[in-house]
């Protein structure tokens, strides 16, 4: 299977180097559980911060506990604690997190006063979700099962908290309207751009990534 721009190759990369700092995490006394629980918590801090329209601090923050998800999984399978639980509780909360951080951005762009990036953060928030639902789904019915389906389209979740962290760290260093111009007057604000084409961008890739893995499950059952 191929077409994402993270090979299975690199995941496997990412999984050792995170796999000792997972370990490491876990000698503090921490379960995989609690880590996935403290990134969801993470998320929501990272929408706080764009809600408030700290582009700059909501990008480091998403990339942040995009990063830190990885430890959950990585200390499961090192001290052989993975459960059907674990695994659900982690996904159910990427999604959720993920909704949060989209929801945040929302309501920050809302009162920028500007209707694009209203518009294409709710597309954004919308592709993303069927890619995630493409996944669950096809793996529930039997199609790439394991984590194979991960491996499909352009845009997986990594791919998309990638983009849209460099995004907002770009949109926070970038000026916005001058301090005396209401939302709506003046010159379109820089930022406002970075976030336009940083939503656009997860839009369109997650489109893309969503067909393609309607494609697969095409192909499996076709095969089938």
């Amino acid at each position: 299977m191929t077409g994402s721009l993270v090979s299975p190759e690199l995941r496997q990369r990412v999984r050792g180097v995170a796999t000792p700092l997972a370990v490491g995490l876990g000698r503090l006394g921490l379960t995989p559980n609690a880590l996935t629980l403290i990134g969801f918590l993470g998320s929501c801090l990272a929408a706080y911060a764009a809600a408030r329209q700290a582009w700059l601090a909501a990008g480091v923050l998403v990339l942040a506990f995009g990063v830190f998800d990885l430890f959950d999984g990585a200390l499961a399978r090192a001290t052989n604690r993975v459960s059907q639980f674990g695994a659900f509780l982690d996904s159910t909360l990427d999604r959720a997190g993920e909704l949060i951080v989209y929801l945040g951005l929302l309501w920050g762009t809302l009162d920028l006063g500007l209707w694009a990036p209203d518009i294409l953060v709710a597309a954004a928030m919308a592709g993303s979700t069927m890619v995630s639902y493409t996944r669950a789904k096809a793996e529930s019915l039997g199609f790439a099962g394991g984590s194979g389906m991960a491996a499909v389209g352009l845009a997986p979740r990594e791919v998309r908290l990638t983009i849209l962290s460099v995004g907002l760290v770009v949109a926070g260093l970038l000026p916005g309207f001058p301090e005396d111009t209401s939302g709506g007057g003046g010159a379109y604000p820089l930022s406002a751009i970075a976030l336009d084409v940083t939503f656009g961008l997860i839009a369109i890739l997650s489109t893309i990534t969503a067909i393609q893995r309607i494609v697969v499950v095409h192909a499996q059952a076709k095969e089938g």
